[in-house]
């Protein structure tokens, strides 16, 4: 290996509201890199990590994105949880750096520009398979959706309102607030006096926390009421005192209780290399951080060349045959992937998994390949 080095720039939130998550994708981008240099490296070369912070602050990512492409010539980026950061990193890194870019984290779909690939899962992954299952289930019919005022949770309600109403159900509230909002005793008033059978909750940190916890003194569920949140997982479960959360279901790619062997070892060596607070989930970004690895990993030796063109068009329908939750496929044409889908239910403070889904496709938007 003594050729030069290639380079992946991963920025992610190692600091700030949401380092708990980002610590987590710098941990999964360190781990994976170390298993392909210590199998050769790629293409027979050394791989060289290269991590930057964004400190939860989109300025901060957008200028980090520029340094990795400018001053550190990386080969590909990764990295981002909000989509405002995905954003960010987009405007320095795609559109001045014309830099391939995987974006790991789960959300709101219709991003569709040639040169990004997305390993997370989208609403039509997350709720087609699981809004009508959960109808089904309990014979809810009345929603209510208290949300952030940003782009994901007003995409998610779209696609909410059109699943509950094609299966004979209504929405019965929809609301929006700033994300560090506190105060929601109306909300929960209205949804009490709503007869609303399903609270489907887009809130998100900080908000949420106040949110549950005056839903909970309110007694919903415990007047047979259900709540859903799609992107809770298990850093986010130990957030919150296990009363508030008891009986929330959510839908995600991959869970702790998802038991193949793969999966499993994934979790052992994680927890082995990094043990404390910052756990290896989906809801997180840190399993599509895996997976845009490998699938930028199997993409490159397809390729047998760094060149952007062809790593992209190899990328275009790259699959690993192991991942967390299970294999994963990028479906041509669309840069998002097919993935297998969970339904979790808390209990006691823990994400039970109480339906597996399949594969499910993104249906994202169609590009051309060149």
């Amino acid at each position: 290996m003594n050729d030069p080095s290639i380079k992946v720039g991963v920025v992610t939130d190692q600091t700030g509201p949401l380092s708990v998550l980002g610590i987590a994708n710098a941990n999964i981008a360190k781990m994976v890199v170390d298993d392909i240099n210590a199998k050769g490296g790629l293409l027979g070369r050394r791989i060289d990590l290269i991590l930057e912070d964004s400190a939860t602050t989109d300025s901060v990512a957008e200028g980090k994105a520029a340094k990795l492409v400018e001053q550190d010539k990386v080969d590909v980026i990764l990295g981002g949880i909000y989509s405002s950061t995905r954003q960010a990193i987009k405007r320095a890194a795609v559109e001045r750096g014309k830099k391939l870019y995987i974006y790991p984290e789960q959300y709101e779909g219709q991003e569709c520009h040639p040169l990004i690939f997305c390993t997370g899962p989208v609403p039509a992954q997350q709720l087609e398979p699981s809004i009508p299952w959960l109808m089904q289930q309990t014979g809810a019919k009345k929603f209510y959706l208290p949300s952030a005022d940003y782009i994901w949770p007003h995409v998610m309600n779209e696609k909410v309102r059109e699943l509950v109403t094609a299966n004979g159900g209504q929405i019965v509230g929809e609301e929006y607030f700033p994300l560090d909002h506190t105060d929601y005793g109306r909300t929960v008033d209205k949804i009490m006096s709503s007869g609303a059978d399903v609270v489907f909750n887009t809130t998100v940190p900080p908000g949420v926390a106040p949110f549950l916890e005056q839903l909970h003194r309110a007694g919903f569920t415990k007047r047979g009421g259900h709540l859903m949140c799609t992107y809770f997982e298990e850093n986010i479960v130990g957030m919150f005192p296990a009363e508030h959360i008891d009986g929330l279901y959510g839908c995600l790619d991959y869970y702790h209780g998802v038991a193949d062997p793969f999966s499993k070892q994934l979790l052992a060596q994680y927890d082995r290399l990094y043990p404390g607070s910052s756990k290896f989930t989906s809801g997180s970004a840190a399993t599509g951080m895996y997976r845009g690895l490998k699938l930028w990993e199997t993409a490159v030796r397809e390729a047998g060349t760094l060149g952007q063109d062809a790593v992209i068009r190899a990328l275009d329908h790259a699959k690993i045959a192991e991942g967390p939750g299970g294999p994963a496929q990028m479906v041509p044409g669309q840069h998002h992937v097919r993935l297998n889908m969970y339904i979790a239910q808390v209990k006691n403070g823990t994400l039970n998994v109480v339906k597996s889904m399949g594969a499910v496709d993104p249906k994202e938007c169609m590009q051309s390949v060149k």
